[in-house]
């Protein structure tokens, strides 16, 4: 990445303002290269473009066009505000004047119907561009089926109304010419091999229909971008990955907040939250006139830094700060991205729903509170920033966590790093069967669809055959239910069946969680916070999906506490390291019981009481990667009186936390178990049913992720430990016992060399 001298807005000169500041990056500016439009190019389209500015193409818009057009499946993985739109507009307006139809696909419904602004306000004749969502009315639906030739939709409508309804889309998928796959960078883990085996039915079908579309991807910069598109898609995929638009320069400054005079669980000392942080330099940058979007993790979050950025302002700034989040109205959400480009509103505080392709660029500065899972996403919600010729600033402020104290302290893990490969299994055997259910409810299943759904086909199918969910004929494997099988696929891998939450004083639905997460979060006696609104949890029924709670404000807060049990039941690949240990990746089957919860004091932390549950206890079937040390090794440890099992503990939460530097999960998609009793080992599995290939990224790249696992221990300035590096806010036995020293010396262990 190039350099260049610092521009920074304002206070962010003063060194001494935020001694907080660990690092500046400075990246160069980029001049665009433009190209001619292609002769094949729509001329209403070029007219309609000139009329708003845009009098030349840049030449990855070129590139990709002209890829697509000739019948290549192609991806383009450039720079937020690149212009990818473009690139597959033009094939497709083409197509759509000659007869042709196109699908567009979003993962979600907002970015759907942006793009469907977008398309109207260009006034393009004869486009028939419609939405075709869960929000779509009834009566509408026919009318976008017979008539509409661009439709736009996400992959839970194609998964559930389209495809097997198919026959109903005769008509559109007949004369399908592309399949538009938008954001394509964050269809990973199990919501993106679910995805991958939509699209291999998609496929399929308008094979039915005698119809082969071109593939056109856009997605964000990543890492293999080609190779990606192919698994997504189950065909070979061209990536054009040189951005030709114009870039400003930035300077990117990495932020970690001071530790405060407090102290949390069992003593550790307390950083200064990443959104309080962010809010006060959203403070500072407003009062200077400087633009500036922060993004912060949750709704909940987005909100607080509106609200404690607006009460450090003086009235008339303070009208000038809003919050964005999901569950705004479109209207309330347009308001808010017109007053935001127009300047009416200085700073606004987001979820990443402004990250995914709605048109917000031309901000002064980019405020990112707490790491937003992938080098793809942060470089995307930095590109936000920059217009004209000013250059733009960028803020990664790190929460406490042991992935966002590390790279505070490497910055080499960030700049200079290409962004990350997107992990998906689209083979994981519970999600390949529930999509064979649905491909045989769609037409039956035959051995010449065998090469689209991959090399496990025949061993899947004959599970199902033997779970009477299919019926092998002579003509093929046949679905044996009235009912739907589209309903057996949980795309977004959610965790099972929802348990809705009702409160019994209105009788009013508070909201819903699923099945796995109930255990911890509303088993009875559970503290349950909605809203910024405190419930007590009466009961919970699993049989019924039910938990029932009353408003109430007990001076304490709830914590489960668990036990796991893992149980090894295949390897499928081993290494011995120079350091004696053995490395494996296998089948794992997980056993988890929530067995009691704590009460602790929310101004203190200090435990006031636990409670015994009696809830059942929940398995999964999943894969592992995990390392075993060697009788030597041990024996070494032993000796200088290292606490194996709090040595072990403690390296397994920090591995945890920073298996997400390599593998495109959160912390929250993968868990762990330790054990010191008998052979020292620690494990860290995939927390989806069938795995969702984080493990094997660790398994991959285990070297790497172990080094920088010992880095960001001992890179947090505490002293016994803290959330910044060992401490987990999921432990189950409450972080004990954990030995910050004893990890240190067995991760020494783990990777020595003779």
């Amino acid at each position: 990445m190039r350099r260049s001298e610092p521009v920074l807005p304002g206070v962010w000169r003063d060194e001494t303002r935020y001694p907080q500041v660990t690092h500046v990056e400075h990246v160069a500016r980029h001049d665009g290269v433009s190209e001619r439009w292609p002769e094949w190019a729509p001329p209403h389209l070029v007219e309609r473009l000139a009329a708003r500015g845009i009098t030349e193409p840049w030449s990855h818009q070129v590139a990709a066009a002209d890829l697509a057009r000739s019948g290549r499946d192609v991806i383009i993985a450039t720079g937020t505000a690149s212009g990818k739109s473009l690139a597959f507009l033009m094939p497709a307006v083409e197509a759509v004047d000659s007869g042709g139809t196109v699908l567009y696909l979003s993962p979600t419904k907002a970015l759907s119907r942006d793009q469907l602004r977008a398309i109207e306000e260009l006034g393009l004749p004869g486009m028939r561009a419609a939405v075709y969502d869960g929000d779509t009315p009834p009566e509408e639906r026919s009318w976008v089926r017979e008539h509409g030739d661009y439709v736009l939709t996400n992959p839970d409508m194609l998964h559930h109304g389209l495809l097997p309804r198919h026959e109903g889309w005769r008509r559109f998928l007949r004369r399908l010419r592309y399949v538009i796959v938008d954001e394509a960078h964050l269809y990973r883990g199990v919501f993106g091999s679910h995805v991958a085996q939509i699209l291999r039915r998609l496929r399929r079908v308008c094979a039915r229909h005698r119809a082969e579309p071109v593939f056109v991807l856009a997605s964000a910069t990543s890492g293999s971008p080609g190779e990606s598109a192919t698994r997504l898609t189950g065909i070979p995929v061209t990536a054009v990955t040189e951005d030709g638009s114009p870039r400003p320069g930035m300077s990117v400054a990495l932020v970690e907040p001071e530790l405060t005079d407090l102290t949390g669980e069992h003593g550790a000392p307390v950083r200064r939250t990443a959104p309080s942080q962010a809010a006060e330099m959203l403070a500072d940058l407003v009062r200077q006139g400087v633009r500036t979007l922060v993004f912060v993790r949750s709704r909940q979050g987005a909100e607080l830094v509106s609200l404690t950025a607006r009460r450090m302002l003086e009235p008339d700034l303070a009208r000038r700060v809003a919050a964005y989040r999901g569950g705004y109205t479109p209207s309330e959400r347009r308001r808010l991205e017109e007053a935001l480009r127009s300047g009416e509103l200085l700073g606004l505080a987001s979820t990443n729903a402004l990250e995914l392709g709605v048109d917000i660029t031309g901000l002064d500065a980019v405020i990112i509170a707490g790491w937003p899972g992938t080098r793809a996403s942060l470089w995307q919600q930095a590109g936000r920033a920059g217009r004209g010729d000013e250059d733009a600033l960028a803020v990664f402020v790190a929460r406490d966590d042991p992935l966002d104290t590390y790279l505070v302290h490497h910055p080499e893990a960030i700049f200079g790093q290409s962004v990350e490969t997107a992990v998906l299994d689209p083979e994981n055997p519970h999600i390949l069967g529930p999509h064979l259910c649905a491909a045989a409810q769609e037409f039956p299943i035959t051995e010449s669809d065998f090469g689209v759904f991959g090399s496990t086909i025949e061993e899947r199918l004959a599970e199902l055959v033997e779970r009477r969910l299919l019926r092998k004929r002579p003509r093929g494997w046949f679905w044996t239910s009235n009912e739907r099988a589209s309903d057996l696929a949980d795309i977004r891998g959610s965790g099972g069946s929802p348990v809705q939450i009702v409160d019994v004083s209105t009788g009013g639905l508070l909201g819903e969680i699923d099945e796995a997460a109930a255990h911890g979060t509303v088993h009875p006696g559970a503290v349950y916070l909605h809203q910024g609104e405190t419930y007590l949890v009466d009961g919970l029924d699993l049989d019924e999906g039910v938990a029932l709670v009353h408003p109430a404000e007990p001076p304490y807060g709830t914590w489960a506490r668990d036990t796991t049990d893992i149980t090894v039941r295949s390897v499928i690949r081993e290494e011995e390291w120079p350091s004696g240990i053995t490395l494996r990746f296998g089948e794992v089957e997980v056993t988890r019981q929530v067995i009691g919860y704590l009460k602790r004091d929310v101004r203190t932390g200090s435990v006031l009481g636990e409670q015994s549950l009696d809830l059942p206890a929940r398995t999964l079937h999943t894969r592992a990667v995990w390392w075993t040390l060697p009788p030597e090794a041990e024996q070494r440890l032993r000796k200088e009186e290292v606490g194996l099992l709090g040595a072990a503990h403690a390296a397994e939460h920090a591995a945890i936390g920073m298996l997400p530097l390599l593998a495109t999960c959160d912390r929250w998609d993968i868990g762990g178990v330790s054990t010191a009793t008998g052979r020292v080992e620690v494990y860290v599995y995939d927390g989806h049913e069938g795995g969702a290939g984080f493990a094997e990224r660790g398994y991959a790249a285990a070297r790497e992720w172990l080094t920088a696992t010992r880095a960001a221990i001992a890179d947090c300035e505490c002293e016994e430990g803290c959330p910044s590096c060992i401490q987990s806010p999921k432990c189950g036995n409450g972080n004990e016992p954990l030995s910050k020293s004893g990890a240190l010396r067995l991760l020494d262990e783990v990777l020595a060399t003779p």
